[in-house]
C-alpha cells in the first residue's frame, strides 16, 4: 500500500488546477498512481513531467532503444510497476512481443541486434553497479553518436530514479495492469 495519498483532480486547488490540466492532456487516463502520489509535491511533479517529456519527445535516441533501456532498468531492479507501464510503450516503439519476453535474459537471446544488446548492457551495468566500464561504454558508443550517448545516459539515470521513487513511496500497480 502506498505511503502517500493518491490525489486526483478533485483534490486540485486553484494553484494546482493547471497542473492537473497538463497531466491529463499529456498522460494516459486514468492518471497513473505515480503521478497521483507525486501530486503531493506539485512544483516537483511539474518539473518531473517536463523532464520526462524531454526524454520522450526531444531525444535523438530511437524510441525502441529508449524502451529497451527502460525495460532493462525495470528488470534489473525488479520494478513490476516500471515493467508493466513500459511494455505497451515498447511494443509501440517496435519491440516485438518475443523481444519483450526475452528482455530479462537478453544476453542469452538471439532476438536482439548488436546495438540493442549494447544499449541493454549499459543500462543493466549502470543500474546494478552505477559506474559503467570502458568496455560497456565503447560497445554502445560504437553504435550511437555523442548526443545519443548523453541521451541514453540521462534516460537510464532518469528511470533509475523513477524506480527508486516508486519503491520508496511503495506505489501500487493499477488494477488495469494486473494479470
Amino acid at each position: 500500500m502506498t505511503r502517500m495519498p493518491y490525489l486526483s483532480r478533485e483534490d486540485a486547488t486553484p494553484d494546482t488546477k493547471e497542473l492537473w490540466d497538463r497531466l491529463e492532456a499529456e498522460r494516459k487516463m486514468p492518471t497513473a498512481n505515480i503521478f497521483r502520489a507525486l501530486a503531493n509535491a506539485p512544483v516537483l511533479l511539474d518539473a518531473f513531467l517536463s523532464y520526462a517529456n524531454a526524454l520522450r519527445d526531444g531525444s535523438d535516441l530511437s524510441p525502441k532503444l529508449r524502451e529497451l533501456a527502460i525495460l532493462t532498468v525495470g528488470h534489473a531492479t525488479g520494478s513490476r510497476y516500471e515493467i508493466a507501464h513500459h511494455q505497451s510503450h515498447a511494443l509501440k516503439a517496435g519491440v516485438t512481443p518475443e523481444q519483450l519476453s526475452a528482455v530479462p535474459d537478453f544476453e542469452n537471446s538471439g532476438l536482439f541486434d548488436e546495438t540493442e544488446r549494447a544499449v541493454m548492457r549499459i543500462a543493466e551495468e549502470s543500474t546494478v553497479k552505477v559506474d559503467v566500464t570502458e568496455t560497456r561504454w565503447a560497445e554502445a558508443a560504437a553504435h550511437l553518436d555523442d548526443t545519443q550517448m548523453v541521451e541514453l545516459a540521462l534516460t537510464i539515470a532518469w528511470y533509475n530514479s523513477g524506480v527508486r521513487i516508486m519503491g520508496m513511496l511503495d506505489i501500487d500497480l493499477e488494477d488495469s495492469y494486473l494479470p
